[in-house]
């Protein structure tokens, strides 16, 4: 019989896209799914590409259809769901196999997985894969960690199907353990920032200028072709082009203002928090996507308070746009500075460079700047992107823009949580004589801290007044 390259679990958006892509290029692929009938409609369903996939709706006999040594993907719901694919694997698999988790992963589960499997001799792979379903299907930006020994049975397979940006693969090994995941979640958590960022630019011509989304989506096809040039600027010229099917009105102003999340944005945020790393814009975001959703309180708030001041904002396109610049710097500068620290914690040494190199297509944060910041890592720079040439004489240019945006937002009563983040962070950043004194003195004062001083090396305590009695 004749056996398939790697095989796939899970045939769901995601799963039945990247399946095809395998195929697409070359490759033979075997899927599986716990319910057969979408086994069946799969391969029923490959077109041109069946001769390059095959699949069955029982496990072992799944299992028998793939080379030695055996790469089999995971494309299932993250949590129990896998623990239960990697129990019922175990038992059919060898030595040198390698079970491989493409899903958006808890990076302490990929690490417990890796762990638990080792010894075994069945490696465990945990990669992160960016792009959505055309990225699946047609080349995302794929994020391995593990065993660097065990990627090397799925690399030819994986490099292929992934993006590629002026003939590079945006594929790449990373490090050991979790991380493949852990660069993924930060990845989203920089997603979700540059997200709202954009949302609350769109907030502010559309509340503060009195722009129609027709204007808005103008101006963003526009920025597409100078310093914003990304994914993101691009699709969102598209979503405010839109019009609605059933009510000719622009899309935009028919959906729900109440955003979901997946859990990666907030793992962004809370591994941020763990490590000692200002990650402010990815925090601002998820704040800004959990009180979107609070759509009841929003509408009663507006009743009692009024809303912020409509058509009345007084500032330029021009100043948007580099206050979008400067904020999405700080957001990259945020969360390179939470990877670097990961990487010196976990003992990873995490690649920079390459990981904005394989950022640069596929995935949904890709954007022009992104050859700037892998050649500013390639350089040997400092971990933070505020601190290496290029990005300094951008931010120079444009955090006067971001701070009149913010004050523009505040004065007009037009909310900004994002932007006005990056602000506070680009300002504190920049503070040489902070006023965190003060804490260490109010610290010492009510739990006996203690303190260091500037004059004098050691940790000092100071005799308090009481203030009881």
């Amino acid at each position: 019989m004749e056996e398939a390259d790697i095989g796939l679990i899970g045939l769901g958006v995601m799963g039945e896209n990247l399946a095809l892509n395998i195929a697409d290029n070359g490759y033979k692929v075997a899927v599986y799914n716990r319910t057969a009938d979408k086994v069946d409609a799969f391969l029923a369903n490959a077109g041109d590409l069946k001769s390059n996939v095959m699949g069955s709706g029982e496990l072992a006999t799944f299992i028998s259809m793939l080379k030695r040594p055996r790469s089999v993907i995971i494309m299932v719901k993250a949590g129990d769901p896998v623990d239960q694919v990697i129990a019922e694997l175990k038992p059919l698999l060898e030595e040198g196999d390698v079970i491989i988790d493409a899903g958006n992963a808890n990076y302490h589960d990929t690490v417990r997985r890796f762990s638990e499997l080792d010894g075994t001799g069945i490696g465990f792979l945990g990669i992160g894969v960016s792009g959505g379903e055309e990225g699946a299907r047609h080349g995302p930006s794929i994020m391995v960690g593990g065993s660097e020994a065990q990627w090397k049975n799925a690399e030819a397979v994986l490099t292929a199907i992934s993006a590629k940006f002026n003939g590079e693969a945006c594929c790449a090994y990373l490090g050991t353990g979790g991380a493949g995941h852990f660069v993924k979640t930060i990845h989203n958590g920089i997603e979700y920032a540059d997200m709202q960022m954009i949302a609350e630019i769109y907030g502010i011509m559309r509340d503060g200028l009195g722009m129609s989304p027709e204007d808005c989506a103008k101006v963003f096809k526009e920025w597409d072709k100078g310093p914003l040039d990304s994914y993101l600027i691009e699709i969102t010229g598209h979503v405010l082009d839109a019009v609605d099917d059933e009510s000719g009105k622009p899309l935009v102003e028919v959906i729900l203002d109440a955003a979901g999340q997946k859990g990666t944005g907030r793992w962004s945020a809370i591994e941020a928090l763990n490590l000692g790393v200002s990650a402010t814009t990815i925090e601002g975001a998820v704040a800004a996507r959990s009180i979107s959703a609070m759509k009841g309180e929003r509408v009663r708030g507006e009743e009692i308070y009024g809303a912020g001041v409509k058509g009345n904002a007084t500032i330029s396109l021009e100043a948007l746009e580099k206050a979008l610049l400067a904020g999405k710097i700080a957001a990259y500068a945020q969360g390179f500075a939470v990877m670097a620290k990961a990487s010196e914690e976990n003992g990873w040494n995490l690649p920079l460079a390459t990981i904005a190199k394989i950022w640069r297509a596929g995935c949904i944060i890709r954007s022009r700047f992104l050859d700037q910041i892998s050649q500013a890592f390639d350089s040997g720079g400092a971990a933070n992107l505020l601190t290496q040439p290029a990005f300094i004489d951008m931010m120079k240019d444009s955090n006067g823009a971001l701070r009149a945006v913010v004050a523009t937002c505040a004065i007009n009563e037009l909310p900004a949580p994002c932007l006005s983040s990056a602000l506070a962070y680009f300002d504190a950043y920049r503070q040489a004589r902070g006023t965190t004194n003060l804490t260490q003195g109010q610290r010492d004062f009510f739990g006996a801290h203690g303190f260091k001083r500037l004059d004098k090396d050691g940790d000092f305590h100071h005799t308090w007044p009481s203030l009881i009695g």
